[in-house]
């Protein structure tokens, strides 16, 4: 049991590595998430200034563990814009890193 959490405690480093960035061509917008609304769904305003339903992909959803106040990339859908798909979720570290690089406003 010992091993276990030596090994836990060693990934969860402050040193970032590389971060995903959002790629324009694909329509991919920096969000914060503002609440859970269950069922998948969370609401998120994006750096545009629009706040958007997202819904958390299967892929995702059993991967990852998405809060209040995390940034993650959203993808707008093309046919309403009031809704968008999650495509990742940056941890503390990468969203230092964003700050720091300025592609994270405020």
């Amino acid at each position: 049991m010992n091993n276990y959490r030596n090994k836990k405690n060693q990934n969860q480093g402050d040193e970032v590595v590389r971060v995903r960035i959002p790629r324009k061509h694909d329509n991919e917008i920096l969000g914060t998430v503002e609440s859970m609304l269950g069922a998948n769904k969370i609401r998120v305003r994006c750096m545009d200034g629009v706040v958007r339903l997202g819904r958390i992909p299967g892929k995702l959803k059993k991967r990852t563990w998405i809060r209040p106040g995390d940034v993650v990339i959203v993808v707008p859908w093309d046919f309403q814009d009031a809704k968008a798909d999650v495509k990742w979720r940056y941890t503390q570290p990468q969203v230092n890193w964003l700050e720091k690089r300025g592609y994270l406003k405020g």
